[in-house]
């Protein structure tokens, strides 16, 4: 079993900053894939970036391209997706999830993830 526990949600103005951080309680570098997904009311949760641990290898949603950075610690067991250029259209609540699998890259389905963290709001004002 993997807790993993997420930080960093707060409020920003529209082009600022906030780095959100997703901390696994064991197996890290066990994990295929680690995502961060993000959900509205009434919209599907969508994944905004995902990351293969070992590999390295990143994946991002259009609308964050340029803008947001997923990054892993493995010493840490922790992986941090800094967000930049924050516009108010980012507002939601961010999900952690991770995965045992990264076979053919990591997924966009929600359903494809078997560990999920509590979620933490970003509220961005204009």
């Amino acid at each position: 079993q993997v807790q993993l526990m997420e930080s960093g949600g707060d409020s920003a103005q529209a082009g600022g900053s906030l780095r959100l951080s997703c901390t696994a309680s064991q197996y890290f570098e066990n994990l295929g894939c680690l995502a961060w997904f993000r959900q509205v009311p009434g919209k599907e949760r969508e994944a905004v970036a995902t990351i293969i641990i070992l590999a390295n290898t990143r994946y991002y949603h259009n609308s964050v391209k340029g803008r947001f950075t997923l990054s892993r610690d493995k010493a840490k067991s922790t992986a941090y997706l800094q967000m930049n250029s924050l516009t108010p259209e980012d507002t939601a609540i961010y999900y952690c999830a991770a995965a045992w699998s990264a076979r053919g890259g990591c997924s966009v389905d929600p359903d494809d993830y078997n560990y999920w963290g509590q979620g933490t709001q970003v509220t961005v004002s204009s």
